[in-house]
């Protein structure tokens, strides 16, 4: 029994952790620390897809791709659900312009018009080409003359 209490006595207390600072996360401006409380301002994206060319050759109509993206934008799963996330979609002469309220992707935006391409049977002339950070711009493909030249001859 001796040498039980004397264990006792040697083991020494492990000191207790310090507590961690509270969590903080960065707002994105400058690299600010915000308490986790805190909530974002409502951003507005705004998408434009430049369709000039095809519409000025009479190739394709921009209410045909307005009419196509009202159906087929999904918001939180669900089609047909644009205004409960706050997205429009507006078409002008040569654009349309989807502007959203809550989170949406440019990439699901050039997926639905590489669909409507493929639709109207157009994917084989046009392709979708970012030209800006918020833009998408429909371009013909480029075709070269050596390959054109080389058909001939065949």
């Amino acid at each position: 029994m001796v040498t039980t209490t004397a264990t006792k006595a040697t083991k020494a207390k492990a000191p207790k952790p310090k507590k961690a600072a509270p969590k903080t996360k960065k707002d994105g401006k400058g690299g600010k620390a915000v308490k986790g409380g805190a909530k974002k301002k409502k951003q507005t994206l705004k998408f434009i897809i430049e369709c000039k060319n095809p519409v000025e050759d009479g190739i394709m109509k921009i209410n045909a791709l307005e009419e196509f993206l009202n159906a087929r934008i999904k918001v939180f799963g669900k089609t047909n659900q644009l205004a409960t996330g706050g997205v429009k979609v507006e078409a002008t002469k040569t654009r349309v312009i989807v502007t959203s309220e809550s989170a949406f992707s440019k990439r699901y935006l050039k997926y639905l018009t590489k669909k409507f391409l493929k639709k109207n049977i157009l994917r084989d002339w046009l392709r979708v080409v970012a030209s800006a950070k918020d833009t998408y711009e429909l371009r013909y493909f480029q075709i070269t003359q050596e390959e054109e030249e080389s058909d001939n001859e065949a």
